[in-house]
C-alpha cells in the first residue's frame, strides 16, 4: 500500500468504530496513529494493518488525562512534522446515572472522556496541523446530543451536545488556516458498545432495526465511510458539519 506521507491519528482506535476508522484510513494511503489505553489490543491492531500494508503505529494514553494527551500527540507531531487528520472518536456513555444520585465524579468523567478528550487533543495538534495537507478534524457527537439521551443518558447527551458545539466553534476558530472540521453522529452501530443489551436481551438489540428507516443496525464501515470522505480532498469546502450516519434515525418512523 503506498504510503503518501500524509498522518492520521485516531483516538480509541483498538475496536468497534475506531479500528474500523483506522483500517480505512490506512487503505486510503495514511499513516495511521491508533491511540488506546489497553496495549495489549493495541499491538495486535497494529499487526492486523501492517498485514494488510498499513503503515500503522499505537500509541497508549488515557484521552482524559491533559498532560498524556498534549506530550503524545506532540511526539507524533514532531516525529512526522505534521498531521493531516485527527480524528476524535474516543467516548462513551460511562454508565448510566439520573441526576438525583449522579456523583460528581461520574459527571465529570462522562464530561472528560467526551469533551475534554476533544479539547486536549485538538490543542495539541493544532500546531502540526497547520503543516498537513487538506487538513481537518473530525469529531464524534450522537442523537442523544439532541435528545438528551435514554434515561440515566442525560450526562452523555449532555456531552455530546457540547461536541457538536466545539466542533463548530473549532471550525470559525481555525478556518484561516485552512483546517476543516466536522463531525459525525453515529446512529445504532453494532459494535460493543451494544454488548451488554445484546447479550443479555437480544431481542430488544434486533427490534432497533425497526425504529431505522433503511431496517438496519449501522455497521462500524458505515461511519469509517463517511470518515474518509471528511478527511479527503472531495469534502474540500465541507466545514462546521455535522453528518448523521444513522439511516434516516434521527427522523424517526
Amino acid at each position: 500500500m503506498s504510503n503518501n506521507g500524509k498522518i492520521a491519528i485516531v483516538t480509541g482506535a483498538t475496536g468497534g468504530i475506531g479500528f474500523a476508522v483506522a483500517k480505512r484510513l490506512g487503505q486510503d494511503g495514511y499513516t495511521v496513529i491508533l491511540n488506546g489505553i489497553d496495549d495489549d489490543a493495541g499491538a495486535k491492531r497494529v499487526e492486523e494493518l501492517t498485514k494488510e500494508g498499513i503503515t500503522a503505529e499505537y500509541y497508549g494514553f488515557d484521552v482524559t488525562k491533559e498532560e498524556d494527551v498534549t506530550s503524545n500527540i506532540k511526539a507524533i507531531g514532531e516525529k512526522y512534522s505534521r498531521i493531516d487528520v485527527l480524528v476524535n472518536n474516543a467516548g462513551g456513555l460511562g454508565g448510566r446515572s439520573r441526576f438525583e444520585e449522579m456523583t460528581t465524579e461520574f459527571y465529570r468523567f462522562v464530561m472528560a472522556l467526551n469533551l475534554d478528550s476533544v479539547f486536549f487533543a485538538s490543542r495539541a495538534a493544532i500546531p502540526f496541523l497547520k503543516s498537513g495537507e487538506h487538513p481537518s478534524i473530525i469529531n464524534y457527537t450522537s442523537n442523544a446530543g439532541w435528545n438528551a439521551g435514554g434515561p440515566g443518558a442525560g450526562i452523555y447527551g449532555t456531552s455530546k451536545a457540547a461536541v457538536h458545539t466545539i466542533t463548530r466553534a473549532l471550525a470559525k476558530d481555525l478556518a484561516e488556516y485552512g483546517i476543516r472540521v466536522n463531525a459525525v453522529s453515529p446512529g445504532t452501530i453494532d459494535t460493543d458498545f451494544h454488548k451488554q443489551i445484546k447479550e443479555t436481551k437480544p431481542e430488544v438489540f434486533a427490534s432497533w432495526a425497526n425504529n431505522i428507516m433503511l431496517g438496519r443496525l449501522g455497521q462500524p464501515e458505515d461511519v469509517a465511510s463517511v470518515v474518509s470522505f471528511l478527511a479527503s480532498k472531495d469534502a474540500a469546502f465541507l466545514t462546521a458539519e455535522t453528518i448523521q450516519v444513522g439511516g434516516g434515525q434521527a427522523l424517526g418512523i
